[in-house]
């Protein structure tokens, strides 16, 4: 198993852009600048495209925690190839336990997810009340990616609203998720907005993201400009 890791992890440092680690290094400032080697998504993407089904990529997934942000990234794009639902689902309850950074946590986006909608809403449930800032952000994500169609329901927006947003990567991806939800279900979740989510902070900023997207009308945004005032 370690040379398998080591020969990966030789693999990501042969990838190294030292200016594109210096720029992306500046977009988490809680990650230490040591911790990453500069691999652009792309290379990370057709590395993983590589490495799926191998013994490597066997050895690599149970190889946590990771020493580099970027044997994360790659973790998560090796998770995005795993074609069995339940297995999915286990190998990224896994991995969110060792996910420091809303980068890492953003990219993971498994397709095989739209199967099992119902059981997925749940595990999304399960997430958000893990108490873990960037589980509880990847639960919140999951619902504004796969339910904010046809599967939308309120209980799920309700229960996003009661999040606590104490942690700052909680309460942008909350507002994220209501400034989204705005813009395909207005009439449902602007009676929430108008009732004020518990945190002032992640009020405003949902307030503000809508008030940028271009998927809300004018009229909407006067509205919600309006709303900040009270906030």
């Amino acid at each position: 198993m370690k040379t398998h890791i080591e020969n990966i992890r030789k693999r990501l440092f042969d990838l190294q852009d030292l200016n594109y680690k210096s720029f992306h290094s500046k977009l988490m400032p809680n990650i230490n600048p040591d911790v990453i080697i500069g691999v652009r998504v792309p290379d990370l993407r057709r590395l993983a495209k590589e490495l799926k089904n191998t013994a490597e990529a066997e050895a690599f997934l149970h190889n946590l925690p990771h020493k580099y942000y970027e044997e994360n990234n790659l973790h998560a794009f090796l998770i995005e190839g795993i074609n069995d639902f339940d297995g999915c689902i286990k190998a990224v309850d896994t991995f969110l336990r060792f996910v420091e950074n809303w980068a890492t946590c953003d990219s993971l986006s498994p397709k095989i997810f739209r199967k099992d909608l119902v059981s997925l809403e749940k595990q999304a449930f399960e997430w958000i009340d893990s108490g873990k800032e960037f589980t509880v952000r990847y639960g919140i994500e999951c619902l504004m990616v796969h339910f904010l169609g046809d599967n939308f329901h309120i209980s799920q927006a309700l229960k996003i609203a009661s999040v606590d947003c104490s942690e700052y990567y909680v309460s942008t991806m909350v507002a994220w998720y209501f400034a989204t939800a705005l813009a395909t279900h207005q009439d449902k979740i602007l009676p929430i907005i108008e009732s004020g989510l518990p945190d002032p902070e992640t009020q405003k900023r949902t307030i503000r993201k809508a008030i940028e997207s271009f998927r809300i009308n004018e009229t909407a945004k006067q509205y919600l400009a309006n709303l900040t005032s009270t906030v």
